[in-house]
């Protein structure tokens, strides 16, 4: 079976290459290789091509990733000052250790470890080989760790969101409960928005989040955050499980969502840093009556405080910046997210799944496996592994089963629920006189007669057409209607009843007149008239 990226990077490819992001670029920020990115750019993500893996030593990772480095003859010139004897490495010396302040000096020049074994050959009679060499080089990486590479961004680009503690709210019957504070960060700007909440479940994160985009008047590009279990299932720094309710939000919004390496919070330190300063300058010291009490604080603050505060790195207002990348951010949709219940469900084996403790049907292929249920008080949708709709309900009440005719399998359809109509269409193609019998048959028993048209088809199991036909035409002569005379003719292969006609005339035949005649000589003119005054 052909490898197929998940929906939600696919769902990114596709949104960043509608955002004019170039397949490079797309394919170092997705961490997949450049090649799959134009695939599914030009063919859509149902391409069944195999997706490449991706390319660990992609420029726009964050940080190297962590393993061997391979063997090969070029080594990088960006190494640091340092020593291997600040490290030592158990074993024999190297052959190189004498010329180490000449391999520093032609690595600080940028020169490749077969370059540097040539000169040390040439012109220092060098006598050991080139692995010596190679593996000294590789020792001397393994002692310089490599600098952090900052990461700015084009304004409206991208946003950086976290959790952090908030405030202690102290309720008027005495409890006290500490929530979550919620921080979106614009990169460019550093233009941010704050709210608290009780739990950081996927509906909180999603609401946060929406009222961030309505507070900025736009959505970034991309959102960077961290594993947190609201948005990502199982984290996975190529690719991870993004709830489906998560994308459906970012297509809604025309963004795409990009979790950070799992243990790596410096991969979003702008809003790391965001999290300390409410924390530290909006919120230390400081207790509230109630979430709401909070989050209007929140909003005075960020207004007062943190949009007029000249930052730290850009050395600019944030809010003069934050001018500058409003015109860049995507625009909001028409209208926000619409709120809906999701969760998984597996498929009984009478082809229905349990919603809100009532039933619906599905398709019936899909029998014992799991399938993606979304409800909202008025429709249930079901989609399948890839988020494509199957099944669409009209919610009803718990207990209820609803049930859709094209969900059920044609063998699992009795013939009864198939209607009269259709039983007397394939009784024709038995023969007429087996149509015209099973019509008479229906005209003398009524609804009754739906069964024995179906046991007259079930006939056909065990018996030609043609002998079926004819028994039904000698069971017409009789005016036999039931079924058992059908299946009696079948086995005996009775002959036809013989029908006569009434002569009025005929040799053996005396007229009317002449038993007239006779009545009369036998009981005389009187008697017949005193018969008839009686």
């Amino acid at each position: 079976m052909a490898n197929q990226l998940k929906m939600a990077v696919a769902h990114g490819i596709l949104t960043l290459a509608r955002l004019g992001w170039s397949q490079r670029r797309i394919a170092q920020e997705l961490g997949i290789d450049r090649e799959t990115v134009a695939r599914y750019v030009h063919s859509g993500p149902g391409d069944s091509k195999p997706a490449t893996n991706p390319i660990p030593g992609s420029e726009a990772a964050p940080e190297a990733i962590p393993g061997p480095e391979p063997a090969s003859n070029a080594v990088s010139g960006s190494a640091a000052a340092g020593s291997a004897a600040e490290n030592p490495i158990p074993g024999p010396e190297s052959h190189c250790e004498p010329f180490r302040a000449v391999i520093e000096a032609k690595l600080g020049q940028g020169l490749s470890g077969q370059r540097i074994y040539q000169d040390l050959v040439e012109s220092h009679g060098f006598a050991a080989s080139y692995s010596s060499v190679r593996r000294f080089l590789r020792r001397l990486d393994q002692g310089r760790p490599l600098p952090f590479r900052r990461l700015e961004v084009l304004p409206g680009e991208q946003a950086q969101v976290d959790f952090g503690t908030g405030a202690l709210i102290l309720r008027a019957d005495g409890r006290r409960r500490r929530p979550y504070v919620f921080r979106v960060v614009l990169s460019f700007s550093r233009k941010a928005y704050s709210e608290v909440v009780y739990h950081q479940t996927t509906e909180n994160f999603l609401r946060c989040l929406e009222n961030a985009f309505w507070y900025f008047g736009g959505v970034p590009q991309t959102l960077v955050i961290d594993n947190l279990r609201a948005a990502v299932s199982r984290a996975d720094w190529y690719d991870p499980d993004v709830h489906p309710k998560i994308q459906s939000f970012c297509q809604h919004y025309g963004t795409v969502i990009l979790p950070t390496k799992p243990r790596m919070p410096r991969h979003k330190g702008k809003v790391e840093k965001g999290i300390d300063y409410v924390q530290s300058n909006a919120l230390k010291g400081r207790t509230f009556g109630s979430l709401a009490e909070e989050n209007q604080h929140l909003l005075d603050w960020e207004a007062r405080i943190a949009d007029t505060r000249i930052h730290g790195t850009t050395r600019k207002q944030v809010h003069l910046l934050f001018g500058q990348e409003k015109p860049h951010l995507t625009p909001l949709p028409a209208g926000r997210f619409p709120s809906f219940e999701e969760g998984r469900r597996s498929v009984h084996r009478d082809g229905h799944i349990e919603v809100a403790k009532a039933y619906y049907s599905v398709p019936p292929e899909y029998t014992g496996r799991q399938v993606w249920v979304r409800w909202d008080g008025h429709l249930v949708r079901v989609f399948n592994s890839k988020m494509e709709s199957i099944a669409v309900h009209v919610q009803v009440e718990p207990g209820t089963f609803q049930t859709q005719d094209q969900h059920l399998h044609a063998k699992k359809i009795s013939q009864v629920e198939q209607g009269t109509v259709s039983l007397l269409r394939r009784t024709a193609l038995v023969g007429s006189h087996a149509e015209q019998w099973a019509r008479q048959m229906l005209d003398v028993r009524g609804i009754e007669g739906v069964r024995v048209l179906i046991g007259l088809l079930a006939l056909t199991h065990r018996h030609s057409r043609e002998e079926i036909d004819h028994a039904c035409e000698v069971a017409l002569t009789y005016g036999a209607v039931r079924l058992r005379t059908i299946r009696q003719l079948l086995q005996r292969d009775g002959p036809k009843q013989e029908q006569f006609e009434f002569l009025d005339e005929h040799p053996i035949i005396r007229p009317m007149s002449d038993y007239g005649a006779l009545v009369q000589a036998s009981f005389g003119t009187g008697a017949l008239q005193e018969t008839q005054v009686l």
